[in-house]
């Protein structure tokens, strides 16, 4: 066995043994998730690096992109963040924020004051579309906006 990976292995069980079980498991979670061969070899796994933060670029490009086409625009960003994670300490913290951030955001809209403000707030805003396209057909008919002619 290499002492090197010994020794921390060591040290890791003492910080385990210190907080609780959420804090293990996200102690143990940071850091490059890169296979054993890869990481023990500096060059390759400078290329592994390089090669995951080119993936993750491409697919939280495409995310962006898809804000303003069609397309699940925020689902394909966190996913790139998610490819990152798999290798850097920064992405992996950033989603371990974002998914903390949702789930409370998630608890927060079932709580039934919430809920209830939420369908009031909607039935009240397609009440007024329902208005507004009422008035627009009394006024215009069917025709389209750019048909009408001047009146």
């Amino acid at each position: 066995m290499n002492t090197g990976s010994n020794k921390s292995g060591e040290v890791a069980v003492a910080e385990d043994r210190t907080g609780t079980d959420d804090e293990v498991v996200a102690a143990r979670a940071l850091g490059s998730r890169a296979p054993e061969f890869v990481r023990a070899r500096r060059a390759l796994h400078l290329s592994w690096q390089v090669g995951v933060f080119i993936v993750g670029l491409a697919v939280v490009m495409a995310g962006i992109a898809m804000l303003v086409l069609p397309g699940p625009g925020w689902v394909v960003i966190f996913g790139g963040m998610a490819i990152w994670a798999t290798e850097f300490v920064w992405a992996q913290l950033v989603l371990r924020w974002t998914k903390r951030k949702v789930t409370e955001a998630a608890q927060r809209a079932l709580d039934p004051k919430v809920r209830r403000r939420n369908i009031i707030l909607t039935a009240v805003g397609v009440a007024i579309v329902a208005v507004l396209a009422g008035i627009y057909l009394y006024e215009f008919g069917l025709e389209m906006p750019w048909k009408i002619k001047d009146q």
